[in-house]
């Protein structure tokens, strides 16, 4: 099999030949390996691996589409950044991280109204990388690789655009302009896959990032979810399916107590699966089963151990119960590979993966 075909046959509830895999990777991973020797420079490591999916095309949601991050200032270890929503974030010079999101320029509706929504209501020919897109995809079908355009959400946008903060008290105390924000950045999103698949044809899926959770718990209830969320992501599901093309949901964080109502949306694969976060997909099997493929829970720290015996078993402990269930799973870490794994640990654990039964 292919690996289309692999993630064809777990989406589509079949047996595969084997479970595909799937990756993603810190920057200084990949340099670690390079210096090792083990990758070259410009090197893909989907390609160095021969996974069994890739994605690009990822839509430019920044306020001003044209901005190029301007560093204000920087200290030893960090650089403070201003990016195209006008948000001011620390980040780290040496290592990736999540950065700390210090200050926006956004933070009232009537910011939103005047300074935002209007970027927003039309396709912008800046807004992607077609010739980026191109590349990828011509190489992931003549390599037989399932292919995904690549999305962020309204969450993970709006987020970005206003922080956490202001957003999740406005989920309470102002309804009315979070319902306004995610539906204009829904439309934003189907306007620019539009055109995007006009000119470049549908692809296998659309990857779509929303990070709804953190530690143990989600950011918000499974009624404020519903009432504001819910729509937007029902909206961009239906508009996918109707054109034939898979959607991908990736979530870090605890999601569980929202599980239902995302899977009410017709979301086909859930990503990420943060065992550290909270999620066990041996737990969630038990309610929600085979009403979605599964893909990841593999615990990354576990990875990090760089010890053979507890890879093995964490490997087995994820993929006793897809096989056992019949569940369509496709493998990846619970997160992505850090700088902390060992070459040879990924590496045994892709072969690990590919030699497990399915059934």
């Amino acid at each position: 099999m292919t690996g289309k075909e692999r993630i064809d046959a777990v989406l589509a509830g079949r047996r595969p030949d084997r479970y595909p895999v799937g990756e993603d990777f810190w920057g200084e991973t990949l340099a670690r390996w390079i210096n090792e020797g083990h990758l070259v420079v410009g090197e893909s490591p989907i390609d160095h691996f021969d996974l069994d999916l890739d994605r690009a095309g990822l839509v430019n949601c920044y306020t001003d589409p044209a901005w190029t991050p301007v560093v204000e200032r920087e200290d030893e270890d960090t650089r403070y950044v201003r990016d195209g929503n006008g948000a001011l974030l620390r980040q780290h010079k040496y290592h990736t991280s999540t950065p700390e999101h210090v200050s926006y320029r956004i933070t009232t509706r009537e910011d939103w109204l005047e300074q935002v929504k209007p970027n927003l209501l039309d396709f912008d020919e800046r807004r992607i990388d077609f010739d980026a897109y191109r590349a990828a995809e011509r190489s992931s079908r003549a390599r037989g690789r399932h292919f995904s355009n690549d999305a962020f959400g309204p969450f993970e946008i709006i987020h970005r655009l206003i922080g956490h903060e202001v957003f999740l008290l406005s989920m309470a105390l102002d309804p009315d302009w979070v319902a306004d924000m995610v539906t204009t950045y829904c439309e934003f999103n189907i306007i620019h896959w539009e055109e995007l698949f006009a000119r470049e044809g549908v692809p296998d899926a659309t990857w779509i990032a929303d990070d709804f959770g953190y530690k143990q718990k989600p950011f918000m209830s499974p009624a404020m979810f519903d009432e504001l969320l819910k729509p937007g992501l029902k909206r961009m599901c239906d508009f996918l399916h109707a054109r034939g093309c898979a959607v991908f949901l990736h979530s870090c964080g605890y999601i569980e107590p929202l599980l239902e109502s995302i899977l009410d949306t017709g979301v086909d694969c859930l990503e990420g699966m943060e065992y550290k976060a909270g999620m066990d997909i041996e737990r969630l099997a038990s309610t929600f089963g085979k009403r979605v493929c599964w893909f990841g829970n593999m615990d990354v720290r576990v990875f990090e151990s760089n010890d053979p015996e507890r890879v093995a078993a964490e490997v087995d402990r994820v993929l006793s119960v897809a096989a056992d269930r019949g569940l369509g799973y496709i493998a990846h870490s619970d997160h992505s590979i850090s700088p902390l794994v060992d070459y040879r640990t990924f590496t045994d654990y892709l072969a690990r993966v590919r030699e497990h039964p399915t059934g």
